[in-house]
């Protein structure tokens, strides 16, 4: 399964740098369209996008991110929705970070 990101060129050149190479570049008026694309397409595992994308969504699809399981959707920026562990433990069951 993929990791990709979703969003504009600016948001995605970081994770582009990084060695991500599933990016969705979004252009006016085309972010639920291909978010909607994304959230179908099997081969992708974790979504990333952008906190301030998010935040600019109406209710129906936040409330549809957050509780997506496949693909694990998160959100990146300064006010997070909620910590990175806790999307992947309740997304998987189980808590990948925890001591041996």
């Amino acid at each position: 399964m993929d990791i990709a990101v979703l969003g504009s060129s600016t948001f995605a050149l970081g994770f582009k740098l990084s060695g991500v190479r599933r990016i969705i570049m979004t252009g006016d008026g085309e972010y639920e369209r291909q978010l909607d694309d994304a959230l179908k397409d099997p081969t992708i595992g974790i979504l990333i996008i952008s906190d301030d994308d998010l935040g600019s969504l109406p209710q129906p699809w936040k409330a549809r991110l957050s509780d997506s399981v496949h693909p694990v959707v998160i959100s990146v920026g300064r006010s997070g929705e909620e910590d990175i562990r806790e999307r992947i433990k309740r997304a998987l069951g189980l808590d990948l970070y925890r001591s041996k």
